[in-house]
C-alpha cells in the first residue's frame, strides 16, 4: 500500500511545496489535483495530489531528489492494473510513457519503462525474436510489466528477463539482475520507492512470420474469452495453485453479480467491468464480495492483483 496523508501534508508544510513543486514545471508536464479515472483502464479513481511526466530521465531524477520524502512516489505504468480510492491520492504520480527508446542488439532487446509492452512484442517479431509473444496481448508498459511479473499463456516476464535499472530516491541509478528480484508470481522485489526505468531481455531468434502467428493466435484468444471492449483491470485476483479465481468466482454463483455500476463480467468471471458510471468503491465491494463468498463456500482465500494504490478506509 502506498501511505496517504490526505490534505495534512499541505497544511503542514506550505512552503515546503512551493520550493520543491515549481521546479518541476520546467522538467515536464505537471498538473496538481489530476483525476486518476483518466489515467487508469477501469475509468475510476480520484485525484492525484500532482501528476507528472518527466520530459526525459535526466528530468525523472531531478524530480525525485526534489521530491520530499514523506510524499510518495507513484509510478502510474498504463493505468492498467489500478484501482485508486474515490476520493484519490496524496502522492506524486509518475508517467514514465516519455521514456520509451528501444533497440536492439543480437538476441538482447533493451526496453525503457515506458514501452508498450504490445509494442515491444511486435518489434521483436520484425528482428525475429521470440520469447515475448505473450506481451502482444498485455495492456501496460515495460516498467509495470516488470514490477508485477506480468504474464499470461503460461509465461512471464522473469521468463526472459536478464537484468533492469531502477531509480532511486536519490536520483541513483543502479543495476539490478533479475536473478536477484525474487520474482514470482504476479510479483518483484524492487528496492522501496524505487521506479524502474530500463528493462533488457534476451530472446532467441525465430521466423518473424512464426511469432507474429503466434501472436494472432494469443490475441484472438484473449478476445474470445474477455472483455475487452468494457473498461476493467485485467484479472482481478490471482490464481490460486492448481485452481483459478474464474472458475471459482463462478462456481460461488456470482459471474455477472453487480453493484452499482461495476459488475463481474459475464464473459470471465476474474473481471469486474466499469458499466459507465462505476465507482473505486463499487469495485471494491465487489472484491470483497467474490473474496468472501469464494472463502466460505470453498475455504480459498482470493488475493488481489490489482494494485489497490492509496489508503483504503
Amino acid at each position: 500500500m502506498i501511505a496517504s496523508q490526505i490534505d495534512d501534508l499541505q497544511l503542514a508544510h506550505p512552503v515546503m511545496e512551493d520550493a520543491w513543486v515549481t521546479p518541476l514545471a520546467g522538467l515536464g508536464a505537471l498538473r496538481e489535483q489530476e483525476p486518476m479515472a483518466r489515467h487508469t483502464t477501469l475509468g475510476v479513481g480520484g485525484p492525484a495530489r500532482w501528476f507528472f511526466r518527466p520530459a526525459d530521465r535526466a528530468a525523472l531524477s531531478s524530480a525525485v531528489v526534489l521530491c520530499p520524502e514523506d510524499i510518495p512516489i507513484l509510478p502510474l505504468g498504463r493505468g492498467s492494473n489500478m484501482l485508486v480510492p474515490d476520493f484519490g491520492i496524496n502522492a506524486l504520480v509518475v508517467d514514465l510513457s516519455e521514456l520509451n527508446a528501444l533497440h536492439v542488439e543480437g538476441c538482447l532487446v533493451h526496453a525503457e519503462a515506458g514501452v508498450r509492452m504490445s509494442r515491444l512484442a511486435r518489434q521483436c517479431a520484425e528482428h525475429g525474436l521470440s520469447g515475448c509473444e505473450f506481451m502482444a496481448t498485455v495492456p501496460g508498459d515495460v516498467g509495470g510489466g516488470v514490477a508485477m511479473n506480468a504474464g499470461c499463456f503460461s509465461q512471464q516476464v522473469s521468463d526472459v528477463l536478464t537484468h533492469i535499472e531502477v531509480m532511486l530516491r536519490s536520483g541513483e541509478v543502479i543495476e539490478i539482475d533479475a536473478e536477484t528480484l525474487d520474482m514470482g508470481y504476479r510479483h518483484t522485489v524492487l528496492p522501496a520507492q524505487s521506479l524502474v526505468i530500463n528493462a533488457c531481455f534476451e530472446l532467441h531468434p525465430d521466423h518473424p512470420d512464426q511469432i507474429r502467428e503466434r501472436m494472432r493466435t494469443m490475441r484472438s484468444r484473449r478476445s474470445a474469452t474477455q472483455p475487452l471492449a468494457q473498461p476493467n483491470c485485467g484479472s482481478v485476483f490471482k490464481n490460486p495453485e492448481g485452481d483459478h479465481a474464474a472458475r471459482l468466482i463462478e462456481a460461488a454463483g456470482l459471474k455477472g453479480f453487480a453493484i452499482g455500476g461495476a459488475r463481474i463480467s459475464a464473459q470471465h468471471a476474474n473481471f469486474i467491468v466499469n458499466e459507465g458510471e462505476a465507482s473505486s468503491a463499487d469495485i471494491v465491494a465487489l472484491i470483497d464480495r467474490a473474496q468472501r463468498v469464494v472463502k466460505e463456500k470453498f475455504e480459498i482465500e482470493l488475493e488481489t492483483e490489482v494494485r489497490m494504490v492509496g489508503e483504503w478506509l
